[in-house]
């Protein structure tokens, strides 16, 4: 599995996915069945907030050599389109039009077109993923605020930089102004002491 930042929407079907109770769908989802398969392999790379597409699938089913098999990956493709068309399913929008469509599950838990109460997930590896998505949400966050930090500070320094370069103009002109030397150096001090309480 290929390590990618998730975008908003990602982390929204992670959220909805892993916090939803059973959803009905008008399909069958029996053991064995290839629907049912694909299902939870899907649930499998959704609890490690990772969403498949057709590629990875195939090759967690049938293993690596099968990966490219055209036929497989189309068989593959019919039953994600059963399955989205059916309600299981959701196909995520492409980041870049030439990377292959990803897929997500819209619930670990269903009530297929037999009645019957399909868990993909058990509860500890469903309170697991959560956990993880947590800590993900947290480190997005902290990351935020580092960078607004940086972009302050880098603001302020850019202030502090001008402020000097006015001061340093206005003292080589044959007039000198007051306020523009008080003004600028004014300014210069109290930025390099917003500057000073950012970065300590």
């Amino acid at each position: 599995m290929s390590e990618r930042n998730l975008t908003s929407t990602e982390i929204r079907f992670l959220e909805e996915a892993l916090s939803s109770d059973y959803k009905v769908v008008s399909i069958r989802l029996r053991e064995g069945e290839y629907q049912f398969e694909l299902s939870k392999i899907l649930a499998s790379f959704q609890l490690e907030l990772y969403f498949p597409n057709v590629k990875d699938l195939v090759k967690e089913l049938h293993g690596k050599e099968k990966a490219n098999d055209v036929q497989l990956i189309r068989k593959t493709q019919t039953i994600l389109k059963k399955l989205e068309k059916s309600g299981v399913i959701k196909i995520l929008p492409k980041d870049k039009p030439w990377e292959l469509q990803r897929y997500a599950l819209l619930s670990l838990k269903f009530i297929d077109s037999d009645k019957n109460h399909i868990s993909l997930a058990t509860n500890e590896q469903i309170q697991q993923a959560r956990e993880k998505l947590k800590i993900l949400n947290q480190n997005k966050a902290t990351n935020y605020s580092t960078r607004l930090l940086k972009l302050r500070a880098y603001i302020l320094a850019f202030i502090i930089v001008l402020s000097h370069a006015i001061l340093v103009w206005n003292l080589l002109q044959p007039v000198i102004d007051p306020i523009i030397v008080i003004g600028s150096f004014s300014i210069a001090i109290l930025c390099s002491i917003t500057l000073g309480r950012i970065l300590s």
